[in-house]
């Protein structure tokens, strides 16, 4: 959890880069606290790389909250959005491979189709290497988020 002012993306980015740690992940977005920002990222790296990255972000004025939660009981997912190449001959295929993957179609043109998916990661690579052979034209992906779940026995 983040203060929401100008240039604290940058900040936290610039820490990470400097010390030689890669970003696999983020993600930003208004949070359910007026003036907060939350801020998702996933750095990859042993418990030692972890907390050393943790140490640095309480370091950052406008962080307000750190939690790691790697080893919690989490939802995770991850929304993107693959623009394919279609054909009057494989668009039913296409179709009905958004409706295995409970994805939906929103957009459709003469030579496309634009799909959403949300999922866990795995579940978003899986359609877009079902779908490599018929064109992927674009894709844009939003990066993982994640919540704690609510109680230990959640449904």
């Amino acid at each position: 959890m983040v203060q929401d002012k100008p240039g604290v993306l940058n900040k936290l980015a610039g820490m990470v880069r400097r010390r030689g740690f890669n970003i696999s992940s983020l993600t930003v977005a208004h949070s359910e606290q007026n003036n907060y920002s939350r801020m998702t990222f996933v750095v990859e790296g042993d418990e030692a790389t972890i907390n050393q990255v943790i140490n640095q972000l309480y370091k950052i004025i406008e962080v307000v909250k750190v939690s790691d939660i790697t080893k919690e009981n989490v939802v995770i997912r991850e929304l993107a959005l693959i623009k394919v190449a279609t054909t009057p001959t494989n668009r039913p295929e296409i179709f009905q491979l958004v409706e295995v993957f409970r994805s939906n179609i929103l957009d459709v043109s003469s030579d496309s189709v634009i799909i959403e998916v949300t999922g866990d990661e795995n579940k978003v690579d899986s359609l877009l290497a079902i779908l490599e052979p018929f064109g992927i034209k674009e894709v844009m992906r939003t990066g993982r988020v994640g919540l704690i779940r609510g109680i230990s026995n959640s449904i």
